[in-house]
């Protein structure tokens, strides 16, 4: 039976537990959108802590794709060797390199609400809320052109050497705008039914993962319900999309939700998220990610040895606590390979 810390193994990467870095934005870059010391301190810390699967944060494939001018980047080859420099520091310790590949679409600058050096695109001139700009509709030549760009960061994803990649499809942002009809509401190709809406993602798909190594994994993280707003995603078009996506060579669907409008879940409580992921798995035939408020070792291991998801994604967990990994497994009473320096602290 698998356990929270069995290896994983997807295409030909061997994951050494099923413990996943969740992404987030550290807001931490310079305004070139390169890699910092402060980050290479941040993302080994967690390495060390044996987390199995470190997820880089929304990193932008445009400019003016970034969540807030401080995201990190692969818009230019000038931001591959500092992240290529961090690559091989995770590596030395055993963790696998993922990185979340990412445009903020009509959501982008953060708290300058759509205001940034250039406009924020969407697939329809509507803005994320009252104070935000209204974003420029896209073209179809201005899409060809962001396909592109999510083409190139992902050559330069692999020049860098990273494992693998995740696609974000989730949180309000350009791809999860084009899967939803409350912010799509085009009339070509790109918008209509929601096969008609999947047209955006699918080729970002294609186009990243015919330039991706085949023996490394694709990721997409969706948000797998917008919480009953309106003109949003549900769980069931969420199983219709996983499932079209597993026949693409998407290797695992990373299951969050919300973010396309301000409006929020009414409450949430630790694994709240949890069966989003469980029924994608079992409905789609996909691997997937389960993240939501997951803190404690017997909830990450009754995940997995029921069969409900195939990693678990801490955040909030593992910036408080980089070394999870390591308690975890002591509290499990599962093998985990310590780091050298630190075994004269094991607990035996």
């Amino acid at each position: 039976m698998d356990q929270c810390f069995s290896p994983l193994t997807l295409r030909e990467t061997i994951f050494p537990n099923r413990v996943m870095l969740s992404p987030m934005c550290m807001y931490s870059a310079g305004n070139d959108g390169r890699l910092t010391d402060w980050h290479l301190g941040h993302y080994l810390a967690r390495a060390v802590g044996r987390v199995g699967l470190i997820m880089l944060e929304a990193t932008a494939v445009e400019a003016r794709g970034r969540i807030s001018q401080h995201d990190l980047g692969l818009w230019e080859d000038v931001q591959i060797a500092p992240l290529a420099r961090l690559v091989s520091a995770l590596h030395s310790e055993g963790a696998i390199a993922g990185v979340q590949l990412a445009h903020a679409g009509r959501k982008a600058w953060g708290p300058a609400e759509g205001q940034g050096s250039e406009s924020a695109i969407a697939p329809s001139a509507l803005p994320f809320d009252k104070p935000w700009a209204t974003p420029h509709a896209l073209t179809e030549a201005d899409i060809e052109d962001v396909i592109t760009a999510w083409k190139a960061a992902a050559v330069r994803a692999a020049q860098a050497g990273f494992d693998v990649i995740e696609i974000h499809a989730a949180h309000g942002y350009l791809n999860h705008q084009f899967l939803a009809s409350l912010t799509n509401q085009r009339t070509d190709d790109y918008g209509g039914d929601l096969q008609q809406r999947m047209t955006f993602l699918l080729r970002v798909v294609d186009a990243v993962r015919n330039v991706w190594f085949p023996s490394k994994p694709l990721f997409v993280r969706l948000s797998t319900t917008d919480w009953g707003t309106p003109g949003g995603l549900t769980v069931e078009d969420s199983v219709i999309i996983a499932r079209t996506l597993s026949t693409r060579d998407v290797d695992l669907v990373d299951c969050s939700s919300g973010g396309l409008s301000p409006a929020r879940p009414q409450a949430v409580w630790p694994g709240y998220q949890i069966p989003f992921a469980e029924r994608l798995r079992r409905e789609a035939g996909v691997c997937t990610a389960a993240v939501g408020l997951i803190t404690a070792p017997e909830m990450a291991d009754e995940i997995i040895r029921n069969g409900r998801a195939d990693l678990v994604a801490l955040g909030r967990e593992l910036l408080r606590h980089p070394y999870w990994a390591l308690d975890a497994a002591a509290a499990l009473h599962q093998e985990i390979v310590w780091p050298e320096q630190y075994l004269r602290a094991r607990r035996v």
